[in-house]
């Protein structure tokens, strides 16, 4: 399944990035919906969850994140909805881990 979010807040090192691994931080925006894929190894496999899904938030509960390879990219998004069919763009699109 995938979670869009709509980003609140990220820290100014997202758009310090550079690295090639790494170089998507620098396009995240504040105000913009991002879709998240859950998938396996990140999945639980007894509740077929993956942590930080905001399964159990509301719209209006703030919710934190972190980049993987840059663990000073962070911030804040609240999410919109669950897809239990995955159809996120090819921009903006992450996966839980």
């Amino acid at each position: 399944y995938c979670v869009e979010f709509r980003t609140e807040s990220l820290s100014p090192h997202c758009a310090l990035e550079t690295r090639a691994h790494t170089c998507w931080m620098q396009y995240l925006r504040e105000g913009h919906t991002v879709c998240v894929a859950c998938q396996p190894p990140a999945m639980d496999a007894h509740t077929q969850r993956c942590s930080g899904d905001g399964h159990n938030a509301d719209g209006d509960k703030i919710l934190h994140w972190e980049a993987i390879g840059n663990s000073q990219c962070q911030g804040t998004w609240k999410k919109i909805r669950q897809l239990e069919h995955c159809s996120c763009p090819l921009v903006h699109s992450f996966i839980f881990t």
